[in-house]
Formats: structure tokens, C-alpha cells, sequence
């Protein structure tokens, strides 16, 4: 899996760049301090992944990503962050990346986090999932509102709680994208949640979701 790393903080940059390349099956090809030199990176190596500080001195690592698929560069995302900041883990889900981790993540955790976006699947660290999860206000229980969903419909809020996109349920749950969209907005419907990432944090909070999985809301 080819790699490229982005990071105004050479210690970071490198230190990554160091635990990456001791595994064989990761190739660092570039590594970039800012926006230019990324997209230069991206658009040159063509790389499957690459990891993005959400902060680059007066620079987005969003704008890096959106910037990247404006120009049709096709290419795996993540962030990588400190911030424990709902509104940035917001913004980062709005760009859909593959990936959020954490500068504080061990070795062995930032080679899993890439194993599990080389399956196709999404990574959240769980420390800051579990960090933004106690800062919410935790959501009323109401089991008049879940016995209404559908075993069906249940299925569907636990897969949104693991992270699944709606293609990715509908090919778990053996049923169409469209069902899947029906069964959400009966989902957000039925327990008076606001949007998909609400229903995600409701699922994680109320026990839908295993307590081990690969992908996390």
C-alpha cells in the first residue's frame, strides 16, 4: 500500500514516516509540509492512502482532501488529529475520510488503523470516539421508541453505529441502497434523532454496536 504523509511538524512527519516504512507491506512515497507540496505528492505517486494533519499552520488538511477530488485524484484519506473537538470530527465526516486517528495513537494502533482503510473500511480511534461520546449529552433511552423499529431497522442502526455507508449496508444486509435509505430515515424518524452521526453516537451509547469491531461510528 503506497502512502504518502502530510505534516507541518517535522518530528511527527518523521516519526511517522519511520513507523510506516518498517512494515513491508506499506511504501512511504512522499512526504509533504503543505498543501502544495501534498497535492504535488498526491497527483505525482498516485498514492492508495494518504494521512493528513487536520492543522497545518494556516492551512485545512480539508482543503488538501477537497482540493485532491476537485481534480479527480483518486485517493484514500485520513485525518490525523489531537483534537478531541466534536465540530472537528464533524467537519472530517463531512469530507467523508476513511480515517480519524489520533497523534497520540501507538505504533502498533496508526498500522492497524492502515491495515483496516486497506480493507475498504473506516478507522475512528476509539480513544477519541470514546472521548466525543462522554461529552455528549447522553441520549434519553426511550423503549417505547426502540420497540417501535423493525428488527430490520435495528440492523440498520447498528451498521450505521459501525461506520457502514449506505452502500455498504445494503451489501451487508442483502437489500437495496434505496431500502437502506427508507429504513434510515425511518430510523431518524422513529427515536427523534437529528441526523445519520446522532444515530451513530445513539448506537454506540445504548449497546447496538459491538463492543469490538473494525470501523467505529
Amino acid at each position: 500500500m503506497k502512502v504518502v504523509v502530510v505534516d507541518d511538524q517535522t518530528l511527527i512527519r518523521k516519526g511517522m514516516v519511520s513507523i510506516l516504512s518498517m512494515h513491508g507491506t506499506i511504501e512511504v512515497c512522499g512526504e509533504a509540509r503543505n498543501k502544495q507540496e501534498a497535492l504535488y505528492l498526491i497527483e505525482k505517486e498516485k498514492p492508495d492512502l494518504t494521512i493528513v494533519d487536520f492543522q497545518l499552520e494556516s492551512e485545512s488538511g480539508l482543503d488538501i482532501i477537497n482540493e485532491a477530488r476537485q481534480r479527480g485524484l483518486s485517493c484514500k484519506f485520513a485525518i490525523l488529529t489531537h483534537s478531541t473537538d466534536p465540530l472537528t470530527f464533524q467537519h472530517a465526516k463531512s469530507v467523508a475520510v476513511d480515517g480519524y486517528i489520533s497523534k497520540d495513537a501507538y505504533p502498533e494502533e496508526l498500522i492497524y488503523a492502515v491495515h483496516v482503510i486497506q480493507r475498504g473500511r473506516k478507522y475512528y480511534d476509539p480513544d477519541i470516539i470514546d472521548l466525543l461520546l462522554k461529552s455528549q449529552k447522553k441520549p434519553q433511552v426511550d423503549n417505547n421508541q426502540i420497540a417501535q423499529l423493525t428488527s430490520k431497522e435495528k440492523e440498520v442502526l447498528q451498521k450505521i453505529g459501525m461506520g457502514l455507508s449506505n452502500k455498504q449496508i445494503a451489501a451487508n444486509l442483502y437489500i437495496t441502497e434505496n431500502t437502506v435509505k427508507k429504513h434510515v430515515s425511518q430510523v431518524l424518524s422513529k427515536l427523534n434523532l437529528g441526523d445519520r452521526t446522532k444515530a451513530a453516537l445513539y448506537a454506540n451509547y445504548t449497546g447496538f454496536v459491538p463492543a469490538k469491531h473494525d470501523v467505529l461510528i
